[in-house]
Parts: C-alpha cells; structure tokens; sequence
C-alpha cells in the first residue's frame, strides 16, 4: 500500500521558495470564489503517522488560507458530553458549511484504528467503523461536499529519525511524549491496520492520497496543489446550471403496501376510561424514566402524521408525566438558511441527547421523504437515498442506547375536514390552521403514497414505526403513552441484562 510513498520526495529550498507565493495567492483566490458562491463546503482529513507532520500541515493551511473562512478542528480525547452520544456527533457539529473550509486533525478514523492497535477491538469492530465512514463519506458527497482525505506517511525508520531530532531541539521537544514511543514500538500494527483501513475506505467519491512525511518542502507544495485543484476544479463544475427539480408521479407504492388502508379507523376511548388509563401510563412512565438504569439510555420520540392528527396533543400527555430538566421538545419547521447551508441531516444530529433525557421531535428527518418528496423540494435520487441514510442514523443512534420510538399518528380524510374547519370557527385554534395546511390536503393521495413507502423502508427491528388510529384523540393518546412505556421497559430489561459492571465501563467511541 505504501510502496510509491517509501521511495521519498525531496524538493530543494529554492524551488519551495519560489513556488508558495504563486501557490498561497492561488489558494486565497479559490478560496475567495469558495466562499462568494457558497454553494458547497470543503472537509479536509489530515491522518498519518506521528512525526509525518500532521500538525505542522495544519498551521501551514490556517497560515496560507483566510482564518475567517478555514475551521480547524483538532479531534482529541472524546469528553463526557461526546461520550453520551454516538461517536459521528462530535463530527455532525464541527462540519463546516457551504463556502468554508474545515480541516479536521483527527476524523472518524482516529479512535477505530487507536482501539484495534490497542486490542479493544476486534477486526469486525474495525470493519463496521469503515463501514460507517465510507456511509458518512458518501452522504457527504451526495449533499454536496468535497471531500479530501490526506494520510501522511513514514517508514519505520525515518520515524524513528524524526522523533529523536525533534526530541534532541529544545524548541521541539515539547512534541515529543512518551505515547509517541509508545506507538512507535507498535509501528508495525499500526501499519497493518492502516492499510486495511486505507484500502476499504479509498473510494471513488473520497479517495486517500497518500503523501510522504519526510520532507517538509515535499509535503507542504503536495497538500496545497492538491487542495488548490480539487477547489477549482469544483468550483467550474458548478457553474453548469443545476436541472429543475420536479414532483414525482402517482406511482404505485412500493412492494405495494397499502399499510393506512388496513387500520381500524373505529377505535375509541370513552371519557372515564380516557382518564384512567391516563393516570396509569402517565405514572408508569414517570417511574421508568426514574428508574436507576434510565440514566444509562436515552429516548427519542418521533411523532409524524397527518396535519391536525394530534401529535402535540399526544406529545403534551407525555411532557406532563416528565421532569422538566430531563426532556426537550424540538419542532421541526422549514430549515433556516444556517441548516441550509448543512447536509440534511446535521439540524437533527446536533439536537441528540445525552444518556437520561428524553428529546421528542414534533416532524423529524422524515421529511425529505415526505414534504420534500411530494412537493418536490428535492430530486428523486436524494429522497430515495434518504431512505437507507435515515436507517444508518436510527442505527447508530440504538447502538449507543438511544432508544428511538417512532409514531405515525393517522386520520381519514373526512375526519381532517372536521378538524380543519373546527379550527377555523374557534378563536383560540384557528393559528393551527394556515393555507399550507389546505393545500396539502389537495395531495392526499400523494402523501399516503410517501407514508406507505416510508412505513415500508424504514420500520426496522431496531427502530419500527407505531402506527396509531388517531381518529378518537382518546385512544390515540392512550395508545402512544402505552407503546412509549412498553418500548422503555424492554431497553431497561436489555441493560439489566447486560449488567451495571458492563454499563459503567469506561469505554472510548468506536
């Protein structure tokens, strides 16, 4: 794998000289076009070995580049807040947006090969983080983003080299810990498993350069040259004028499942019963979320459904049985122009709560297959995509013990007519009713359509959807707190299971 880079580069101080300044004034100016035309972002990962000068590339792009419009982000230690959450949210928050550059010193690559090296892991960990990475790549690419994956590299022996002259100049030892000689004497797994890593994870939307570490000179034009192209060369493919987005035909739905047409639409609560079990559920889940385990998981409510179907009502029953230090509630509108500027799906990975809160998202993701789809907000190909984007999301949020619950709250069509134009006549509900709202209801076709195909490709074994008859609120409410309780009970029975000694493990992200 790292062969060509083993024969070494060597560029001469005169011929460096004079070919930065042309280099640095090239990259400014690309980087001024970046920014003016905002129309994608730029995320470089710097990955090598110690002493292939990572960091000394870093300080080199924040001193070559525009500060205003470059965001280092160097990848640490995870802390505590990061360790809550699935380790890709440290990386969703730090992505940087349409018309910036952001450099990252240490991606999502770092701590996978770290925990294999270490023996944390096993291969197949190792595997699933590619995996993982390559997913995240590729729906990077997808929404927009150039990515450039630089992995700087020494031999054995210039390693060695490099290490012990940074060590012997007092300006440099500082550079030098014992965890840096402690990973040289490991040098070898980590060449093995950087080359597993290189070699599945070089594709062709993100592909790896590999670059020789030893001469400063060498690297430092290679990096910036390499830079400066995929910027320009970016930047004239966008000036090819975007194709019109249309709105997809009435097809049949997918596998055709007509999942809406089989529900009992009849079911009801009477007003006593309504009452009692509402005393019941809402104590019940009261008690699960203070249960000493719960602070081990966390919860994600998703409420979908119909407009004027009862989801802040139902949402509302739950909040009332929660402490309110531990919940938060985010609805989901049109995106502002900063969640513009970011792929679809950072507004939801920054709002993901840490392990004993509970969040619920009145909408959610589910919108670039639902609104977005049949209002033709977005392409075919990326509401299609969407579908196996938003099953990896869900998947890595359960692997962390997030427990995501999802509702569809459901009525017919006749029953939102009487909801909307009771809207309409009562004072204190007609801000629930806008023009928008009628207007969707001319698609109903169309959106019991995308609500079937999405029921169907997304109700997964880790994250099903709950479909509830919210013709009577009663029941619809009832049931939703039920299945809320009943889905919090079996992840507490899975982390009893697992035992405390396994929970309060320390554990690095992987």
């Amino acid at each position: 794998m790292f062969e060509s880079a083993e024969l070494g580069h060597m560029i001469k101080k005169s011929v460096y000289e004079k070919e930065v300044p042309s280099l640095r004034e090239a990259l400014l100016n690309a980087q001024i076009d970046l920014a003016e035309s905002a129309r994608f972002p730029v995320i470089i990962l710097i990955g090598g070995l110690d002493g292939a000068g990572r960091g000394a590339t870093v300080n080199l792009l924040n001193e070559w580049m525009d500060p205003r419009h470059i965001q280092t982000h160097g990848m640490g230690e995870p802390s505590d807040e990061e360790l809550d959450r699935p380790m890709m949210w440290r990386f969703w928050r730090a992505l940087p947006p349409k018309g910036k550059i952001g450099v990252f010193l240490g991606s999502w690559y770092t701590w996978p090969i770290l925990n294999r090296v270490s023996g944390l892991t096993k291969t197949a960990d190792l595997e699933q983080s590619m995996e993982r990475a390559k997913r995240l790549e590729k729906m990077l690419v997808d929404e927009g983003a150039l990515v450039i994956k630089f992995w700087l590299h020494l031999s054995k022996k210039k390693q060695k080299k490099r290490l012990k002259t940074l060590e012997k100049n007092p300006l440099t030892r500082w550079q030098v810990t014992d965890r840096d000689w402690k990973r040289f004497k490991d040098y070898d797994k980590f060449q093995e498993v950087h080359e597993n890593v290189i070699r599945h994870t070089s594709t062709a939307e993100s592909p790896w350069l590999i670059v020789e570490g030893e001469d400063a000179n060498y690297r430092n034009l290679t990096v910036g040259k390499v830079i400066l192209k995929a910027i320009q060369d970016r930047l004239e493919l966008e000036k090819t004028p975007p194709s019109k987005v249309l709105a997809p035909p009435l097809l049949p739905p997918i596998d055709n499942l007509h999942l809406l047409k089989t529900l009992d639409m009849t079911q009801a609560l009477d007003k006593d019963s309504f009452k009692i079990k509402l005393e019941k559920y809402q104590g019940r889940l009261n008690a699960l979320t203070r249960h000493p385990k719960f602070k081990y998981m966390s919860v994600i409510a998703v409420f979908e459904g119909n407009d004027a179907a009862g989801k802040g009502g139902s949402i509302r029953r739950i909040t009332r049985a929660l402490d309110a230090r531990y919940y938060q509630v985010n609805p989901i509108a049109a995106p502002t122009e900063e969640e513009r500027a970011q792929p679809y799906l950072w507004r939801f990975w920054r709002h993901l709560p840490r392990k004993g809160r509970v969040t619920i998202f009145d909408r959610s993701w589910y919108g670039r297959v639902l609104v977005e789809r049949v209002e033709g907000y977005c392409a075919e190909a990326d509401w299609m995509r969407a579908y196996s984007e938003i099953n990896d999301f869900e998947a890595q949020m359960v692997r962390h013990h997030l427990l995501v619950v999802k509702f569809w709250l459901t009525i017919t069509k006749d029953e939102q007519l009487r909801r909307f134009e009771d809207r309409q006549k009562t004072g204190f509900k007609r801000f629930k009713i806008t023009e928008e709202d009628w207007r969707n209801r001319e698609k109903w076709e169309l959106y019991e359509q995308a609500v079937c195909d999405m029921v169907d490709r997304t109700s997964t074994m880790l994250a099903p959807w709950t479909l509830v008859e919210a013709n009577d609120k009663n029941f619809a409410r009832i049931k939703v707190l039920k299945t809320l309780c009943q889905m919090i009970e079996m992840k507490l029975e899975e982390l009893e299971r697992e035992g405390v000694d396994y929970l309060d493990k320390p554990k690095r992200h992987r």
